[in-house]
C-alpha cells in the first residue's frame, strides 16, 4: 500500500479558508490577538497622560494594523494559526496564569480604568517630620489581638462574601469590606480636652468611637489583621489610614471593583485619590471621610508616613 505525501501546494489548500471567510476569521484573529498584546503594552510602556488616551488608541491602532497585514500574508495557514492560538489559550486555562477568562477581566479592568478619571497625588519621597506618638501608635495597632481578628472576619462575612475572587484581589475586596463595616458604625468622639488620647484598636472595638488617629489605627489594625499592608498618613492636625493596592495593574482592578461592583453609589460621579510612594506603589486613601476606598482627601499635606 503506497501513502500519498500531498504537496506543499496540495497541503496549503487544504488549510486554506474559502471567500469570505478566510477574511471574517482573519478580522477575529486579528482582535483575539491584540487585546492581549495591547494590553501588555499598556501595562509596561509609560502613559504620556495625553488627552482621551490618544497615546494608547495609537497603539492600539498599530498594532492591529500590523497584525492583519501579518495574519494576511499566512493566510493560507490561518486555520492552523487559529487552533494554535486557542490551544495556547486552552492550557493557560487549565494549567497556567492567563488563559480566556484573564484575557476577558483585564481587558475589561483596562478599558474601564481608560474611561475613567483616577486622581493621583503627588509621590511622597520621604518623611519630612517625626511622625509624631510613632511609638504609641504602633503598639495600639494590635492586629494579633483575638477581638481585632475576629471583627475583621465578620466583616468579610458581612459584605462582599458573595464576589468570588482569589489571591490578591480577594485579599483587596476582604479590606474593602473592612473598610465598608468599620465606616459604617464609626462615630467621631473629640479627645480630653488639651489631652492627646490613643486608643488601641482592641480598645475602639468596644464603640467604634474616637478621633481621627483611634480610626486610623483601628483601620489599620483590621487591614492587618487580614494580611493586607496598611499605613498611617500625618498632614499636621489630622491622621489617615491608607493601604497598599500594588501597581498600576493593581489600580485597574481595584477601581473596576470600587466603581462597578461594591461601591456604586458612593463612587459614581466621583474620583478614586490616592498617592504614590518612591518606589511606584499605590497607596488607595480610607479616611473616615470618604464614604468608599479612593474617596477625597480632607487634607492634602503630608508631613509623614508610617508603613505598619
Amino acid at each position: 500500500m503506497t501513502i500519498k505525501i500531498p504537496t506543499i501546494a496540495e497541503l496549503k489548500e487544504k488549510l486554506s479558508l474559502p471567500k469570505p471567510w478566510d477574511n471574517v476569521v482573519i478580522f477575529l484573529l486579528n482582535i483575539l490577538i491584540a487585546i492581549p498584546l495591547f494590553l501588555i503594552a499598556h501595562q509596561n510602556l509609560i502613559d504620556l497622560e495625553w488627552k482621551y488616551n490618544i497615546d494608547r488608541i495609537l497603539i492600539f491602532v498599530v498594532l492591529v494594523v500590523s497584525i492583519q497585514l501579518i495574519l494576511r500574508l499566512v493566510k493560507t495557514i490561518i486555520i492552523l494559526i487559529v487552533f494554535l492560538y486557542l490551544v495556547a489559550l486552552l492550557y493557560g486555562t487549565l494549567f497556567g496564569n492567563y488563559g480566556f477568562n484573564r484575557v476577558f477581566e483585564d481587558y475589561r479592568f483596562m478599558v474601564y480604568s481608560m474611561s475613567e478619571n483616577p486622581n493621583p497625588q503627588d509621590v511622597i519621597v520621604a518623611k519630612l517630620l517625626p511622625f509624631p506618638n510613632k511609638t504609641k501608635i504602633i503598639n495600639a495597632v494590635d492586629f494579633a489581638n483575638p477581638k481585632v481578628r475576629n471583627f475583621a472576619l465578620l466583616a468579610t462575612t458581612k459584605h462582599f462574601k458573595d464576589i468570588k475572587q482569589t489571591g490578591d484581589v480577594r485579599r483587596m475586596i476582604q479590606c474593602f469590606a473592612v473598610f465598608k463595616e468599620i465606616r459604617n458604625r464609626w462615630n467621631y468622639v473629640n479627645d480630653p480636652k488639651g489631652r492627646e488620647y490613643i486608643a488601641s484598636a482592641s480598645e475602639s472595638l468596644q464603640h467604634f468611637s474616637g478621633d481621627c488617629d483611634d480610626h486610623a489605627i483601628l483601620m489599620a489594625a483590621c487591614i492587618k489583621a487580614i494580611g493586607g499592608t496598611p499605613r498611617i498618613i500625618h498632614t499636621g492636625g489630622h491622621l489617615y489610614p491608607e493601604m497598599l493596592i500594588g501597581n498600576k495593574n493593581d489600580l485597574e482592578t481595584a477601581l473596576y471593583y470600587i466603581k462597578e461592583v461594591l461601591f456604586v453609589d458612593e463612587s459614581k460621579n466621583q474620583q478614586i485619590h490616592y498617592h504614590i510612594d518612591e518606589r511606584g506603589q499605590i497607596w488607595l486613601n480610607l479616611d473616615y471621610t470618604a464614604t468608599y476606598p479612593g474617596g477625597k482627601f480632607m487634607s492634602d499635606e503630608i508631613l509623614g508616613a508610617l508603613t505598619l
